[in-house]
Order: C-alpha cells, then structure tokens, then sequence
C-alpha cells in the first residue's frame, strides 16, 4: 500500500499514519473509555452538581446551585481526557442552566461561562453541547468492544432515564462498529490512481455491509427509549441557541466573563448530523449537500467560527461543531482522489460496470440508513408532536414543541431540529442527494455500458 496521500490544498504530503493519528483504532471514538470523574479533588464541586443533575432539573434547583459555585481554573486539567471530561461536564452544566426552568436563561454565569470557553478553545470546539459531549466522551462499556450496545451506558443525562442513555449509546455503537471501514475507504481512494476496480469494488461491498448493520443498530432504539420520553423529557435539553428567538433568546445567550465583560453566541444544540462518521461517508462517495439546508438553517446569526465568505450549506457549517482533529481528518479526506468520478470515469468495460453497481449498491444502503433515520424522527418528534405533553413530564424544563412552534411564527408547519434545521424536509433532501448519487451514475453510464457490452459480447460472438 502506497505510504503518501496528496493533500491538495496545503501542497504537501500527509502520510497514512498521520492521517489515522487523527483518529482512533475506534474511529472517532477514544481508544479507552471516557474519564467517569476528574481526578483532582478540586474540581469536586463540578461532580457533585453532575452526580445530582437529574435531581436538580426536575425541581427547577439547578441555577440556584450553579450560581453558588467558584470559578474553577482549567489550568489543572492534564490529560485530553481531563480536558474532554470537563468539557461534558460544562456542556451538561450550561444546557441545564439555560434550559432548566420555566423560562430560558439568557445569561450563563462566569462559574461556567469562563472555564467553559476555556476548555471549548483547548479542544476546538464551541462552548455548547455536541455530538462528542453528548455521545463520543459521555459512556462507559463493561469491555473495550464499543460495538456491544448491550454493554454501553451513558455517563450522564439531563432525565435521569435509561431512555436518555440508550438514545446516547446508540451513536456510540454505530461509531464504533463504522469505525473499520474507515481505513478500507481510505485505501480505496489510493487504488484509484493504479484503477485497481477489484479492490475499490470489494471495499464498496463492505461499506455496504458495513452500513446495513448500522441501520441495524439504529433500528434497535425503540428497545429502551419511548418516544414520549425522548420527546418531552430529553428532547428539550439538546436545544441550541440559534433560530431561538420566538422562545425567548433573540439574541442567543450571554457569556458573561464578569466585570462587564462577555460575549452573545448564537449556536447549534447537539445533533447526529455533528457525527463526522456519517460525513466521512459523504465524503467517500461524494455525495453532494451544498444546497441542503442553507435557506432556513443560517438565517439570523452566527456560527461558532468566522462566517466563510461565501454561504456555507449545513453539512459544512456543523464541522465546526466536531472536536478539532476529526474536522481536520474530513478536510484532508475531501481532498483525495474521488471514487464517484473514478466511476463515472469513460469507457465502460465489464469490469467497470461491476464498479459502478458496487458504487450504486453502497449509496443505496447509505440511502437506505438515512431512510430508516426519517423514520425513526417521525415516531420520536413527529407523532409525539402531534400528542398531549404526560403529567410526568412537567417540571421537568423547557418543552420544545413550544419552542419549534414559536419559531415558525405560531404555526407548527414544520419542526425544528435541535441541531435548528426545518427537520423533516432537511432530512428528505439529505436522503434524496444519497440515493441521486447512484441514479445519477446510473442515467449517465448506461447507455455507454450497454453499447461496450454489446460490442464486447458480438466481439466474442456470443
């Protein structure tokens, strides 16, 4: 195997080994389980809130508490496991405190918005709850095989519900058992330029396997998470703060640093659309998102970074939400040689249009994932949407069906992701570019497949 990827943009080369020192043997996982405590006693008072967290919330005594702490100093903070704890300590600490009582906060206290900036500036990542606090750093697992579900618990929820911790631990499955087919890909990519069809064929067979045991997994969330509790109890708390104004933050929430100092941030809550695994697939098999969700998604405010100069659509907006490394993987990823133009690539010999079927089969599967994800937003947003919020979860925070309604002018037309997407019709247009992907390579090879194969067959008069 060839040791040197091309990385265009920066005019240099980046080794294989490079490239996976962006990532784990888990992918994007961490290669040992996420830190359950901070290990100096001084950060103590953090754990402790975290330990009765769920206690807080329901008797809407959270701010109280996170009012009355220090202001901690991360400069005690060692290991990138110290710095990835403390960072979903704060993500869990800020998300609670804005969302935690009747009304939003639009304020967040210099007890956490200083270390929180802090830390979020250590890992490259925004001050708000992501996919990595929420999933990637936030479970424990009875073995070091993160592919068993089974074995996988969350580390912390805002309910305090197996519910929440098995909507959790379900991504983190899904990474980990995604996580072997990164490095075949990969390889694909660099057989492209020796057109080794056999090789870049089979690593598309297994990406199709590979994606139909994570649409396997992603069908096992109805097991342990009901969607009334999803909806009305967990749902509220991944809320960002961007596209919040009709429900009460207009101009997103203060980070107060003190002595007048601070800053207003407007940002995305977290969302699986944040998960680099499922962009990486993107990626491989270049499928295009650049109009998907660049109408309804960015109107209004800024992102965690400095605005691009041209619009950004949402699958590139939310790399900024992924801790620093693994956007730096994908940007070198979408700089490789492209197996999409490699199949699209003239004339058609058979060889090649087994190729193209194995190209066409992968984006079906990769379709066919984010078909059964449609599925699975319909029967834990959509229909509990439509139905009365349950005695048990009142006092338990904010109720973002109030939210998304308030946020399409008082009309519940369409509702709003936590990651702040109009949901469903985003979601349709991202289903609907994968399976284009493959219909597309199929419209326009065919009829030059066919005249090849016609040719090749009379050739060999059969």
């Amino acid at each position: 195997m060839p040791s040197r990827i091309s990385d265009c943009r920066d005019s240099h080369y980046v080794t294989f080994r490079d490239l996976y020192s962006l990532i784990s043997t888990n992918g994007f996982l961490p290669v040992k389980q996420p830190l359950k405590r901070l290990p100096d006693p001084y950060y103590l008072q953090w754990e402790q809130v975290m330990d009765e967290l769920p206690t807080l919330l329901k008797e809407k005594n959270i701010r109280n508490i996170v009012d009355n702490l220090e202001i901690l100093e991360t400069d005690r903070l060692i290991t990138e496991r110290e710095w990835q704890r403390a960072y979903v300590i704060l993500c869990f600490l800020t998300h609670s405190y804005i969302w935690g009582g009747d009304v939003p906060s639009e304020i967040l206290p210099p007890c956490i918005s200083i270390p929180f900036l802090q830390v979020s500036d250590h890992l490259d990542l925004p001050p708000v709850a992501t996919y990595a606090a929420l999933n990637l750093w936030n479970f424990s697992s009875t073995g070091e095989d993160f592919t068993d579900l089974d074995n996988l618990k969350a580390l912390h929820t805002f309910s305090g519900t197996e519910d929440e911790s098995w909507f959790y631990v379900l991504s983190v499955a899904v990474e980990a058992r995604g996580a072997h087919i990164l490095p075949l890909m990969l390889q694909a990519t660099d057989a492209i330029k020796d057109k080794d069809y056999e090789r870049i064929k089979h690593t598309l067979d297994s990406m199709v396997t590979c994606i139909r045991q994570l649409t396997d997994i992603l069908g096992r969330m109805s097991e342990r998470c009901d969607p009334m509790v999803f909806y009305y109890q967990i749902r509220p708390f991944l809320a960002g703060t961007k596209n919040m104004g009709a429900a009460g933050l207009p101009n997103g929430v203060f980070y107060d640093e003190g002595d007048g100092n601070g800053q207003w941030k407007q940002l995305r809550g977290g969302s699986n659309g944040q998960s680099s695994l499922i962009q990486f697939f993107d990626l491989i098999l270049g499928i295009d998102h650049m109009s998907t969700g660049t109408c309804h998604t960015l109107r209004g405010s800024n992102g965690p970074m400095k605005p691009a100069s041209k619009e950004m659509g949402f699958h590139e907006e939310v790399r900024f939400y992924m801790p620093g490394p693994h956007r730096k993987f994908l940007a070198i990823v979408s700089q490789l040689d492209s197996i999409k133009d490699f199949v699209y690539s003239a004339p058609k010999s058979l060889e090649q249009q087994q190729l193209l079927q194995a190209y066409q089969g992968a984006t079906k599967a990769f379709g066919d994932f984010r078909q059964a994800h449609i599925q699975m937003v319909t029967r834990y947003i959509v229909v509990p949407s439509r139905k009365p919020c349950p005695s048990s979860s009142l006092g338990t925070g904010m109720n973002l069906a109030t939210v998304s309604l308030a946020a399409n002018g008082g009309i519940q037309t369409e509702l709003t992701g936590t990651g702040g997407t109009d949901l469903i019709p985003f979601l349709k247009s991202t289903r609907d570019n994968t399976y284009r992907a493959g219909f597309t390579a199929a419209s326009n090879e065919l009829s030059v497949v066919n005249a090849h194969i016609t040719v090749d067959v009379a050739h060999k008069g059969l």
